[in-house]
């Protein structure tokens, strides 16, 4: 077989482009993984919610379920009186009666809420006499129960492509009652030790021999990195033995060897290579990592590191790591920098690329570094070290008091590049599902626009979108923003708010309308937004302009809907609740209403804007989400999910001449 590079040295970066010409490195394919085996999986598919959790409205207090009405004039001094229904709700029973005004059923904590009852009273603030139970205090709606939904909502995005599955995120799929999900297959990654002066560890050592370390460690870091070794374990320096552990390798995605690659007699690893498919990298212009060896055979990819432990870790770490995390589903390795200064003068080798290991310490003007002197081949220079630094090929020398950046080595507390806390929004999930894809970590938490706002203001929030509407000017979201100087507005796209609902279901959709079919049947179930969110401000003061046309309090109003207090934290669950027939009516955005095939009653558009700290602004991976959302590529796949794209999308705004 040809062998195209013999010891012919390549610059790191060009070793690495002809790694990845040669390697396909997208994430491998999904396979369905048992719950009780996902843990530490990736997730290959979303998972959205198909049942509510709670699944039912549910009792969170032993106590009496009633129509809160009822109780509004209880007190103390003067309990109200209910009649008893003759039946008793433990948990797990299906309720049978309905509670109608004037009755009460007793109910366990965790039992479904009986028909027609809107609160549980404790049973702390009760006393119960023959047929009959005395209220001691007052029940608003909802008191002492959860609504169905209220946790996790159907059609809920609840894990998403790409989602590291820990402990909480498999009681998540098993509260959903998944017993099984598709996750990235695990690379298996066949490991392989040569070489005659090689022993196991356990084994009585002599001299000569040494405890094959590499090994380990490549296992170790393959696990850490998601994916699955397969040690085939030591073979001795014999070339008839060494192919058939090559073929053997060759079963799995990639062949990890390690030593054998340099120009000795007894260097047998390339040599066995170079027969039985093509050395395409044999040679690396780099301090420690110059013998790395890389071949291709029988269309898999062989890798043989450097036989000294810090060498091969560099080189694994640098050339194999990302490809193992690629396939495993999991973004590039987060790599944290920290500048520091040099504090004594240190020689490099000019025309190779030096990794040097350091340690970090601290003083009064930050970090200083002091380089270890080891060498490639100590296993403590690696596994002791602070962090390293890059000198480049060019450079002899590292000035003392020159400030340097090191990369720091450790596993630390993962932290999202991007938390995001405000409205739901569809468009916004794609927006961050993108910038994901550059590799960083995203963070969603839907809490509505003036949560986010507030959750901005408190550094908690990198992103927030917001949807909120000055009432006096009716422009969007500026002047919310403009009286904090700490805050940062970006335009971003334009939504239609209307009314959604079953197609054919009614014909009318006008607010006045459903008020009206409320106030002479009440028979038609809404489904509201949190309070706080965009949507529900906006239904709100719809409500009160539709309420005053036909003549009524908006209290009066809000009274007569059936649904106004169940709240979605979500467009797509207010979709959801609609389409499996929860509810017939609900105001959310257009986008939403044509994927789940509701019909739409526009009633105005609205500007989705994003709020961020100034100190967050400056951040790269904000940097990336501002330069993504101005591209042409982000602006098409708006338009296409129905938003409109204003031409100022993604610029910041100026606020300080309007709203002072």
């Amino acid at each position: 077989m040809k062998q195209d590079q013999f010891l012919t040295v390549l610059s790191r970066d060009e070793a690495e482009a002809k790694l990845h010409d040669l390697v396909d490195i997208s994430p491998l394919n999904e396979e369905e993984v048992p719950l009780e085996q996902a843990l530490g999986r990736i997730l290959a598919r979303d998972v959205v919610a198909s049942i509510d959790v709670p699944a039912f409205h549910r009792s969170n207090v032993d106590g009496f379920a009633v129509v809160a009405n009822d109780t509004y004039l209880a007190d103390e001094e003067e309990p109200i009186r209910l009649r008893l229904n003759k039946e008793s709700i433990a948990a797990g029973d299906a309720p049978t009666l309905e509670v109608k005004l004037g009755t009460s059923t007793p109910i366990a904590t965790g039992a479904v809420i009986p028909r027609g009852a809107s609160a549980v009273v404790m049973v702390e603030f009760t006393d119960s006499r023959d047929d009959e139970v005395l209220i001691y205090r007052p029940a608003g709606p909802g008191d002492g129960m959860s609504y169905a939904g209220s946790d996790i909502m159907q059609g809920e995005t609840v894990l998403r492509t790409g989602d590291l599955l820990s402990s909480r995120e498999t009681g998540t799929l098993a509260a959903l009652g998944i017993a099984a999900c598709h996750c990235v297959r695990k690379p298996r990654v066949a490991i392989l030790s040569t070489g005659n002066e090689i022993i196991d560890p356990g084994e009585k050592i002599s001299e000569g021999k040494i405890y094959d370390s590499n090994s380990r460690i490549v296992a170790d870091t393959v696990r850490e990195n998601g994916g699955e070794d397969v040690f085939l374990g030591i073979v001795p320096d014999d070339e008839e033995q060494l192919e058939a552990a090559i073929r053997d390798g060759l079963r799995h995605d990639i062949l990890i060897l390690s030593g054998g690659t340099s120009k000795g007699g007894g260097d047998l690893n390339y040599r066995v290579l170079e027969r039985l498919g093509t050395i395409h990298v044999h040679g690396v212009a780099l301090k420690p990592g110059k013998p790395l060896c890389i071949a291709i055979v029988d269309s898999k990819p062989v890798i043989i590191l450097p036989g000294f432990p810090t060498s091969a870790i560099v080189t694994f770490r640098d050339f194999v790591q990302p490809i193992i995390r690629s396939w495993a589903g999991l973004p590039p390795q987060s790599r944290r920098v920290v500048t520091a200064q040099q504090a004594i003068r240190y020689h490099s080798d000019k025309g190779r690329m030096e990794y040097t290991m350091v340690n970090l310490v601290k003083s009064d003007d930050g970090y200083r570094t002091y380089p270890w002197t080891k060498g490639s081949g100590a296993v403590t220079t690696f596994s002791q070290a602070d962090g390293f630094i890059k000198i480049p090929a060019n450079q002899e020398m590292v000035l003392e008091n020159q400030n340097i950046e090191v990369e720091l080595i450790g596993e630390e507390l993962s932290v999202p590049d991007i938390t995001s806390i405000g409205s739901h929004c569809v468009g916004l999930d794609f927006l961050l599902s993108e910038v994901k894809r550059f590799g960083f970590g995203v963070k969603i938490i839907n809490v509505g626009s003036m949560g986010g706002l507030e959750a901005a203001r408190r550094g908690e929030s990198d992103l927030s979108g917001i949807h909120l509407m000055d009432e006096r000017t009716g422009v969007y979201n500026e002047s919310f923003a403009a009286d904090d100087d700490n805050l940062v507005l970006v335009r971003g796209y334009v939504r239609r708010q209307g009314i959604l609902a079953r197609p054919g279901h009614f014909e009318r959709l006008s607010l006045d309308d459903l008020l009206s079919s409320h106030a002479n049947s009440g028979s038609l179930n809404m489904v509201n937004r949190i309070r706080g969110s965009g949507t529900r401000i906006l239904t709100d003061k719809l409500l009160t302009a539709a309420s005053d046309r036909l003549g009524i309090s908006f209290q009066k109003a809000v009274e007569s809907i059936r649904g106004y207090e169940i709240e979605a934290r979500s467009h797509n669950a207010v979709a959801v609740s609609i389409t499996t027939n929860k509810a017939d009516w609900g105001i959310g955005i257009e986008t939403v209403a044509r994927d789940y095939g509701l019909q739409f009653k526009f009633l105005e558009d609205e500007h989705y804007d994003f709020v961020m700290p100034c100190s967050k602004f400056a951040s790269p991976a904000i940097q990336k989400f501002l330069e993504f959302l101005q591209s042409e590529q982000a602006a098409k796949r708006l338009n296409t999910l129905g938003f409109q794209v204003p031409e100022d999308m993604g610029k910041t705004l100026d606020l300080s001449r309007r709203h002072k």
